[in-house]
This record gives C-alpha cells, structure tokens and sequence, in this order.
C-alpha cells in the first residue's frame, strides 16, 4: 500500500493538471462572452447548462460521483457566467440603472411624514436625521406614509425597519416592494420603554395596556410580571398614549417613551421597562426619486428566485465572486405563491464601484427578478 505522502504527492501531480485545464477553459470561456457580447447573447443559458450536466453526469461510474461531478461543473459554469458578466460591465452592457448621484437631500425645502402622532419614536428618529426645524406632519399608518411620497404629498418618510430586540418590521419589506420609493438614508435611536397612566393613576388600577404590537414584545418580561393586564396592540406607541388621554380610563395604560408620556400629559408608572436595556431601532429614510447620496455606502435590494434546489446559494455566490460584504439578509413569503419566498438582502457598496455592477449584473441574470431598493 502507498503511504500517505506518496498519495499527496499523486494528489498534487492531479492538481496540477486541472490548474492548467482550469486556465485553458476560462480562457475559452473569455472567448464566449466577447462572442456573447458582439452577438447581444444572454449569459445565462439554463438549457445549455442543463444538458452539460447531464452529460458529465453519464461520464462517471458510481452515484457518488455523479453528485460531485455535478457540483463541480456547476461551480465552472458558475465560474464562467461571472467571468462574462464582468466583461459585459467591463463593455458598458450593464444594463438600465436609472439612479442620480446627488450632493445631498435638500432637507430645509422638504416636507416630511411619519407614522404615528406627536411624540412618537418615528418623529424622533425624523428630528435626529433632519433636525428640529425640519417641516413634518404625520399619518396612522406606514401604507399612509408610503402613499403620501409616492403621491407627491411629501418628499421624504421616515419609518422603521428593524429593532434591536424584535428584529425586523416585516411590513415595511413587503411595502418597498409594493411601491415604486427607494431608501436614501438611515438613522438609528435608541428607544427607552415607559408604562404611563393619567395623573393619579397606580399600577394597581391598570388592568389594560396599549402599544405597538413591537412594543409590546420588547417589554414582555415586565408585563409578564402582571398576569392580569390584557396587552392589546394599536398602530404606534405615541397613539396608544394619546388613546389614554382621550378616554380618560385609569385602568388603561401605554407603553411608551417618556416624551410622548410627557407630549399627551400622562404620568409615567415605571420607566425603563424594556427587556434589552440596550434596545434601539434602525429607521429609514425613504423618497419616490431613485437618488442616492454621493459617498453611499449600503445597498439594499430584493429579489425572487427559481423554485429549485440550490438558487439561493448560486445567487450568494455573486457576493463573494465580487468581494462584497454581505450584512444583512431577511425572507417573506411571496404573496399567492405557497412556500415560495422574497430575499431582502443588505450589502456595502456603492452603485458606482465596479464590484457593485458586476454583483447586480450576475443577480439580474439569474434571479426570477430583481429591484434595488436603495444605496444610502
């Protein structure tokens, strides 16, 4: 029997060879996307690859192999296609990006909206962004929002995300994906729980709280701690302590922060009650222009893709290949389409850098669609 470094030292004298042949083919690879390029062909060609898999498949003797030759050819195709989206890029054939580059949002002109009433985390989150002079109004509903810009009504809203403790806002995913606004920048609060009653009230007279559905699950421990109080949710934290205030109930409560508690002359019961004392919320800034602020750093786009097994890895893949980093990914069910899902994917970057164009040629190419939601 050989011993292991004479196995290696085979293994090595293989490798060599398919080092070489590697060059060799994406040498030749490189000669079908220019032939691709000057004949105004698509990369991708899902037939062509699937018979060359099969193909190799019938070439090897046992089932295992069959698997793995698979794979590996399916890594040089890949291979390939990213090589000739490079090229395509390189030729100028990436394709309509309709996106201004801007100095700067004209903040001192613009109206801007945001959900929810006086007091809420969504006006301080507009105030951090744009100060405190900037000229606002607000709605009951992110939909509201969101309808008010793409309408023309306001230029800019500023809406959640995600939060620390929670995690996502799965509603606000599937509402960029609904309207035709795009992000344009960020601004991250922290955001400090208070229960708060009317003047006079105990935590022995509640028996209901209100909040935000997210509210209440940041502060579940302490009202956990109370096994009588019903937890009933309403649109934002700030109209949950308006509603105290307007029925004038003493059984009733918010959650809140203590400015809105404050805002709509309630008395804060217990402060700080939420279950990360570090807990804060990520909002967006959101326009009906595709824009994007000089210096951008962050991408966030979504796309579909084919029902079968290994799209979404093939799709991560385009990441990588471009030296991306890849920072968040979240899924949503595609409406009308049982167990079939949306990616929303987060990725430093700028739409100008060539790494960039290369990534969302490849993803356009291979995903069922694809829309850039923002670079801010």
């Amino acid at each position: 029997m050989a011993s292991l470094q004479e196995l290696r030292q085979k293994l090595d004298e293989v490798d060599d060879q398919i080092v070489k042949l590697y060059e060799e083919r994406m040498s030749i690879c490189e000669q079908v996307g220019e032939y691709k390029i000057s004949a105004g062909r698509k990369v991708l060609d899902r037939q062509r690859e699937k018979e060359k898999l099969q193909d190799v498949a019938g070439k090897v003797t046992s089932e295992v192999n069959k698997k793995g030759i698979k794979e590996l050819y399916q890594q040089l195709m890949s291979m390939s296609r990213k090589l000739q989206y490079r090229q395509l890029v390189k030729a100028g054939a990436l394709g309509h990006l309709p996106f201004i580059e801007i100095e700067g949002l004209k903040a001192q002109s613009a109206r801007i909206v945001f959900q929810g009433t006086e007091g809420a985390y969504g006006q301080a989150a507009m105030q951090n962004y744009f100060g405190r002079e900037c000229n606002s109004y607000y709605v009951q509903t992110f939909r509201d929002a969101m309808e008010a810009i793409e309408e023309g009504a306001a230029d800019y809203a500023v809406l959640p995300i995600e939060n620390s403790s929670a995690g996502s806002v799965n509603e606000m995913y599937d509402l960029l994906v609904e309207f035709e606004n795009y992000i344009v920048g960020e601004t991250i609060i922290p955001i400090t729980h208070t229960l708060a009653g009317l003047p006079g009230s105990s935590l022995r007279d509640i028996d209901r709280v209100y909040s935000k559905a997210e509210a209440l699950m940041q502060t579940s421990r302490f009202l956990g701690e109370h096994k009588g109080w019903q937890q009933i949710s309403v649109e934002n934290t700030a109209i949950a302590a308006k509603k105290i205030l307007d029925e004038k109930d003493k059984t009733q409560a918010a959650v809140c922060s203590a400015y809105a508690a404050h805002i709509h002359g309630l008395e804060v019961l217990s402060e700080g009650i939420n279950d990360e004392k570090n807990n804060s919320t990520r909002f967006i800034i959101v326009t009906n222009q595709k824009i994007f602020i000089k210096g951008a750093k962050k991408i966030s786009i979504c796309f579909e893709l084919p029902h079968e097994s290994g799209s979404l890895y093939h799709l991560l893949s385009h990441f990588i290949y471009n030296d991306l980093n890849m920072t968040r990914i979240e899924s949503r069910p595609i409406e009308g389409r049982s167990f079939e899902y949306r990616f929303f994917i987060d990725f430093e970057g700028n739409l100008e850098d060539a790494a960039v164009k290369n990534a969302i040629r490849g993803l356009r190419e291979e995903s069922r669609s694809l829309k850039i939601l923002g670079n801010y």
